[in-house]
């Protein structure tokens, strides 16, 4: 498989599209390591279902809005990998994120800091203290949003959008600052997916038909849409593309 013998770690890969993002790589065989923050019961459920699969898995409890904790936290992968007889891992996923549907006018300074402290400090920092762990030659892809594009469109969304742009302008900064390690550094941008986050927006059956209506392949995305393109971006083949925003939308607002 095109990824055996490495090891991904994967923040908020509980659930929604993280968890199938640690589907997608450990299918293709990886080892991986991801976070949760609250659901332990499903983050050990899925620790179950990488191993039947014949993967080792790991899940470990990290709040992506705490960038305090992020020292102790690179020390509970080192202690990971050294457990696994590894000393650095390869791909790191920064997915973790939560949602925030307010207007310009009603958004508290409190939620804009926890949307920018989870979404652009916390990825910002962590690859920071993980870099150390990182093998040279390895794959770090950032979770943006199709909202940075087609924002404007979806009124409630600025200070969501807003971190979700600084995300693919540290992507590039990364990708350059990270060249002569040769680890490549590129960000996805995924449209609406049916999954919970955002208190399950999605799964509204107004809404999810109106996100279908404007998308060229006519239907709301799901969590499978993208794992795997995450993986297909971790694999060999993918190598040279770097610094890249990818848009996996089906084609919304085209």
């Amino acid at each position: 498989m095109e990824l055996s013998g490495s090891i991904a770690l994967v923040t908020g890969g509980s659930r929604g599209i993280g968890k199938n993002v640690v589907q997608s790589v450990a299918g293709r065989g990886a080892d991986v390591v991801f976070t949760y923050r609250s659901s332990e019961a499903e983050a050990e459920a899925l620790v179950a279902e990488v191993e039947r699969m014949g993967r080792r898995a790991v899940a470990l409890p990290l709040d992506a809005g705490d960038a305090g904790a992020f020292g102790a936290f690179a020390e509970m992968v080192r202690g990971v990998l050294r457990g696994w007889g590894a000393e650095r891992f390869r791909f790191l996923v920064n997915n973790a994120g939560l949602g925030l549907y307010a207007s310009v006018a009603d958004t508290t300074e409190a939620q804009f800091d926890e949307i920018m402290d989870v979404h652009v400090k916390g990825p910002f920092f962590l690859t920071q203290r993980l870099l150390p762990l990182m093998a040279d030659g390895g794959r770090i892809v950032n979770v943006s949003s199709a909202l940075t594009r087609a924002g404007v469109t979806y009124q409630g969304f600025a200070a969501y959008a807003s971190a979700k742009g600084a995300v693919e302008v540290m992507t590039r900064y990364m990708a350059a600052e990270l060249g002569p390690r040769r680890i490549s550094v590129n960000a996805i941008a995924p449209g609406g997916i049916v999954t919970d986050f955002g208190g399950g927006a999605m799964r509204d059956l107004a809404t999810n038909e109106m996100v279908a209506s404007r998308t060229a392949l006519g239907r709301a995305g799901l969590p499978e849409d993208v794992g795997g393109v995450v993986a297909s971006l971790l694999s060999p083949e993918m190598g040279w593309a770097n610094a890249q925003r990818i848009e996996v939308s089906g084609g919304q607002d085209l």
